[in-house]
């Protein structure tokens, strides 16, 4: 009998408590939560400090490595997230698949401080401007350490990928894309190309960063927002974009198609779209905002 009595006592404790905590989480945050979802090491996390004191709205963060390990969460549920943030391929593989919701830019007030340039090129990929707030961009280069390389070596191709010299000396990143993006250009193809013969010739991973850093290999190829980071702890380092030419990617602020509290999620890209914002945010992630 005391058991059950001490039970009853616990869980109407533990009841008790629980409410309590969401009391004070409903006073801290009165107007919800907005769960987002965004690469590792692409915010600076004070901002989102910042956001919560500002809007109310308590932010749940979660990250990915690739696009291909974000896409079948977001599919399988599209309301597990208020915000996400994919490249350009992967957005314009969502907006085919109905899994994102059109953008409501009447919220998007700082829509001002985006480039035209870079809405007009999202375009390629998000007709309309309709799906995407564009975050960053960037292109893909080669990562050469001075002092590892032939004192000789002109590192300006993406041919030195394949010289037998530096076997087991190359560091990947890794996306199928940007392996194929380089063997197409080094064949004298278009990265967009879908022409199956081409793609068939061309076929053949963020260790990079950290491993460039450290010296254990002599050619990494890179994001360009990381070699600014890779070249303040290494002088050695130097980042080439090859004469064959690369590609400039984009990554996007989108809402899934049945996101919880797309409000909030707009507010938030909003707030990431102020000029001290985004610049504060481009001083700590290495990468240009758009």
């Amino acid at each position: 009998m005391k058991r059950r009595v001490w039970a009853a006592a616990s869980a109407a404790m533990m009841a008790t408590t629980a409410f309590g905590a969401q009391a004070v989480l409903a006073d801290k945050y009165p107007n919800g939560q907005v769960k987002v979802f965004n690469w590792g090491e692409y915010i600076d996390e004070d901002l989102i400090d910042e956001f919560e004191d500002e809007y109310g709205i308590e932010v749940i963060y979660d990250t990915f490595d690739t696009n291909e390990a974000m896409y079948p969460r977001v599919e399988a549920d599209p309301s597990l997230y208020d915000v996400i943030c994919p490249s350009d391929y992967m957005i314009e593989k969502m907006i085919q698949n109905d899994v994102l919701q059109e953008i409501d830019w009447d919220q998007i007030t700082n829509k001002e401080n985006i480039g035209e340039v870079y809405l007009k090129s999202c375009e390629g990929f998000d007709p309309g401007n309709k799906y995407c707030v564009p975050y960053t961009f960037g292109t893909v280069g080669i990562l050469y350490n001075k002092e590892l390389v032939d004192e000789d070596a002109v590192i300006d191709s993406w041919d030195v990928l394949w010289d037998e010299t530096y076997k087991n000396d190359i560091i990947m990143q890794d996306s199928v894309r940007d392996a194929f993006m380089i063997s197409l250009k080094r064949l004298g193809y278009s990265c967009n190309t879908t022409d199956e013969d081409e793609l068939n010739e061309a076929y053949t991973i963020d260790e990079v960063r950290d491993k460039m850093i450290n010296g254990a290999a002599a050619i990494g190829v890179i994001y360009s927002g990381e070699y600014l980071y890779c070249q303040e702890e290494n002088e050695d380092l130097e980042y080439v974009i090859p004469k064959e030419g690369t590609n400039i990617w984009y990554d996007g602020w989108v809402i899934p198609k049945y996101a919880k509290n797309p409000v909030a999620a707009s507010y938030f890209i909003n707030f990431m779209c102020r000029p001290d914002i985004a610049l504060r945010n481009m001083d700590f992630c290495g990468y240009v905002s758009s």
